[in-house]
């Protein structure tokens, strides 16, 4: 199997101890707050085998399963991605159910103008709400996850119409189905604006209404990369490359500003399990470098990389690891890795030569010599996650992805 896997969804949670009740019952069962967080996961529905397998192995450590799992016609209809019925599922789901494990789909939507065309429309959203009620209830789930991504702005009020109308009906009859929402992070403004920020800025989702009617509020912390302007200041002037997955700073910042609005008590954060590979292009006078991402990849890819051109990858400031280098493949008439590393400043690491010497090249010489760089999550890293998490006393963590390819060592931090 080749271990290089592309990521094509950006989310993915999951959660920790025994099963408990929806909001609609659950001030009746509030815990201390040293009650274990809760953990998740999704499974996605193009790693069937492999992610049901891995989820399963690790069953008793879950408080809830989210395959990964539908998603949504132009016409507001359900498209069952995951073939719901396959014996792989079936087996988890029989299997999560005798662990009291919640088994909670995800439904993933992205394409913006239908979102908009659907929920705006009142016949085409209650018809969007009871196809959601009906594949919940054949299947004999415990509730839903709604992904719905890149929304307009203008969808803000209708996509807050549909949660009401959704819970609405997940409450129906002491049903007590559970609703979880999956959305996009909410960045500090002096994160995003380096002066003072444009006036009536507007979101795709209303923080307070999503935090009414969702149970859990599912926060998609990672693919930071290079959103952050104050962290990258700060790598830049250190004169490191910097695009994380997900910095504990960063992760942080989000989870403190989202709270305004968002109540800790519902929130979970996302953790990914994967990495990225970047063309890095250092500038012509040697100030920085900029960032062409090529593709994801989970862990393994990059262990066996780094060990094929015997580099030590380096934890960097996020906490997560990376390393540069000068595949070996490519055209001889750019600087090699050697070529490149003999030009780095003495003491640098190997995980860090391509990069320093590409930058040196540029500032000496001001020419420009591209070098790969990849970064990932680790266990350590998602280790720094799950404390995080208690630190800041949220509901729990969801990681994104459980398919047999993350660090095998995320199991011993996922407590």
């Amino acid at each position: 199997m080749n271990t290089k896997t592309f990521i094509t969804a950006a989310l993915l949670l999951t959660f920790v101890s025994g099963a408990v009740l929806p909001a609609t019952t659950l001030a009746a069962t509030k815990k201390a707050t040293t009650t274990p967080l809760e953990i998740s996961g999704w499974i996605p529905y193009w790693r069937t085998e492999a992610g049901t397998k891995d989820a399963k192995a690790h069953i008793s450590q879950l408080t809830e399963v989210n395959p990964f799992g539908y998603t949504v016609k132009m016409d507001g209809s359900l498209n069952d991605a995951m073939k719901v019925s396959g014996s792989d599922w079936q087996s988890l789901f029989k299997e999560a159910k005798k662990k009291k494990v919640r088994v909670v789909p995800t439904i993933m939507w992205s394409d913006t103008n239908s979102i908009h065309a659907v929920l705006s429309d009142p016949k085409k959203r209650r018809a969007h709400v009871a196809g959601i009620v009906k594949m919940i209830k054949d299947n004999g789930f415990d509730g839903v996850d709604i992904d719905y991504e890149g929304k307009l702005a203008e969808t803000r009020p209708y996509y807050s119409l549909f949660l009401k109308e959704l819970s609405a009906e997940l409450s129906k009859k002491k049903a007590n189905k559970w609703l979880m929402c999956t959305i996009e992070a909410r960045m500090p403004l002096e994160s995003r604006y380096a002066g003072t920020p444009p006036p009536n800025i507007e979101y795709a989702n209303d923080l307070l209404e999503v935090n009414k009617y969702c149970d859990r509020v599912r926060i998609m912390t990672y693919d930071q990369q290079t959103a952050d302007i104050r962290l990258n200041k700060e790598a830049r002037s250190a004169k490191e490359f910097y695009a994380p997955v997900a910095d504990t700073k960063w992760v942080e910042w989000v989870v403190e500003y989202m709270a305004k609005d968002i109540d800790k008590k519902k929130m979970v954060i996302g953790v990914a399990t994967y990495g990225y590979i970047y063309q890095l292009m250092p500038y012509s006078d040697g100030s920085g470098y900029s960032y062409d991402k090529l593709e994801a990849f989970n862990p393994a890819y990059a262990v066996e990389l780094a060990k094929q051109y015997g580099i030590t990858p380096t934890r960097n400031r996020a906490g997560e690891l990376s390393f540069t280098y000068v595949p070996k493949e490519q055209t001889t008439l750019l600087p090699s890795q050697s070529a490149l590393a003999a030009l780095a400043p003495r003491g640098t690491t190997s995980a860090n030569l391509a990069a320093a010497g590409a930058l040196a090249l540029a500032k000496s010489k001001n020419r420009q010599a591209p070098v790969q760089m990849l970064w990932w999550s680790d266990a350590s890293a998602i280790g720094d996650k799950v404390a995080l998490a208690r630190k800041l006393g949220v509901k729990g963590v969801a990681v994104f992805k459980i398919d047999g390819g993350s660090d095998p060592k995320m199991w011993d931090v996922l407590k």
